[in-house]
């Protein structure tokens, strides 16, 4: 078993968790990162992205938008409604080559870049994750 001390953000975390297995993985092993505000994964959700996130080099768990979104201006008063299409949830766990992540998240950091996932690092590193629809049993609010 091993453990690690959690940071002020999810980022610091999730880093300590990456170093705590930097002599167990190689660069080019898949990694899963997985909140423990969504305990309840369904094993299926798993397989799949796994399935899917693998060939395509990262993934992350995600469900559509079904939510009506609103953009505020300043005074918080609606300007207008977004449209929805295309737009979707980023949820966990979600599946990157350990290497390419613990590189992305170094780089936010030195550009002082907050992320507020994995997905997000790897995004700003070029990366174009997957994004592999969950199960809709599976999707929680």
């Amino acid at each position: 078993m091993r453990t690690a001390v959690g940071g002020e953000e999810r980022v610091d975390s999730v880093l300590a968790g990456l170093r705590a297995l930097r002599d167990t993985v190689a660069d080019s092993d898949f990694i899963l990162v997985h909140d423990a505000a969504r305990p309840c994964i369904a094993p299926e959700d798993i397989s799949r992205l796994l399935d899917l996130g693998m060939p395509a080099g990262g993934a992350l768990l995600a469900a559509p938008l079904h939510d009506t979104l609103k953009r505020a201006g300043t005074d918080q008063r609606v300007v207008m409604t977004e449209s929805r299409d295309a737009r979707w949830r980023a949820l966990t766990p979600q599946l990157f080559r350990y290497g390419e992540l613990v590189a992305a998240l170094h780089a936010a950091a030195a550009a002082g870049a907050i992320v507020t996932d994995e997905a997000m690092a790897m995004e700003r590193n070029g990366h174009r994750p997957f994004a592999g629809r969950r199960l809709p049993r599976a999707i929680s609010r």
